[in-house]
């Protein structure tokens, strides 16, 4: 690769602090017959990482129609979920396994006067 050309894609990558950034992570849990916390709120028109954690003996589904997800997570096992961007609103999960686990993801805009 050329040096100017190298110089160029440097700057380039270093003058985006959002390229450089790791995504925002939140977390799950799948119980007997809840998800905790039932609803959980993250940033819209953000990517986030969902780290999903079955605390059951037995595996559960993550599973939503309306974010386009389905993972299997094995007993005591955490998985990730990649969602998002998602515009502002609420989306429904639950457990395919035993369907009456349900919750709610809610994106949300991010207040303007909250610290980045």
């Amino acid at each position: 690769m050329r040096p100017g050309l190298t110089a160029l894609l440097l700057a380039a990558l270093t003058a985006s602090p959002a390229l450089g950034a790791s995504p925002p992570t939140y977390r799950l849990a799948i119980h007997d017959h809840a998800f905790a916390p039932p609803s959980l709120t993250i940033p819209s028109g953000v990517r986030v990482k969902l780290r999903v954690t079955n605390a059951r003996h037995l595996p559960s589904e993550f599973e939503s129609f309306d974010l386009n997800r389905e993972k299997v997570v094995p007993p005591g096992a955490t998985v990730t979920v990649w969602i998002g961007p998602l515009g502002a609103g609420q989306y429904k999960i639950f457990d395919d396994f035993n369907p009456g686990t349900t919750g709610v993801i809610v994106a949300a805009k991010p207040a303007k006067d909250a610290a980045p």
